[in-house]
């Protein structure tokens, strides 16, 4: 479920907002697929217009400083299997956030199609924000299995 006024409420037939709220990293958008605008996406805002963001591994490093990332996930069978390759994660960036634009990923950063592979987000095409999650279920387990009941209805952080 997701608060559609969280960056302020729409003035019909202005491009204006009442009690705007400005994006902030970390917050979870819902904005239309830039590859299929018919599909509402949702992801997290790691980069604001203006900054820099880079990837280094795991680290998401904005305007040359680490950022703490508790909820970036990282399969531990994946990263098993990279290790035991002799790979690493690739890096990515520096690149820096146009104006009126957002860097977003998913918190799933090894199968995540984000801003690394589609760029920018458009702030005005933000719809608004997650709140709380009303269906879980991982494809791996098939379609009888896979349901992660105990995420049902749990708030978005």
């Amino acid at each position: 479920f997701a608060t559609m006024y969280s960056y302020g409420i729409p003035v019909p037939f202005a491009d204006l907002k009442l009690l705007p709220r400005p994006i902030r990293r970390g917050d979870i958008v819902i904005f239309p697929y830039p590859l299929d605008p018919s599909v509402d996406y949702i992801k997290r805002v790691v980069g604001l217009p203006g900054e820099t963001v880079e990837v280094k591994g795991k680290q998401v490093v904005v305007d040359g400083r680490p950022i703490d990332e508790p909820y970036a996930y990282y399969d531990p069978a994946v990263m098993t299997l990279i290790a035991e390759r002799g790979l690493s994660l690739p890096s990515f960036g520096p690149y820096q956030v146009p104006p009126g634009k957002i860097f977003v990923m998913g918190d799933n950063r090894l199968n995540s199609s984000d801003s690394r592979v589609w760029g920018f987000v458009d702030v005005p095409t933000v719809k608004g924000e997650g709140q709380i999650i009303y269906w879980s279920h991982d494809p791996a387990g098939g379609l009888l299995g896979g349901y992660r009941w105990g995420r049902l209805g749990s708030l978005l952080r």
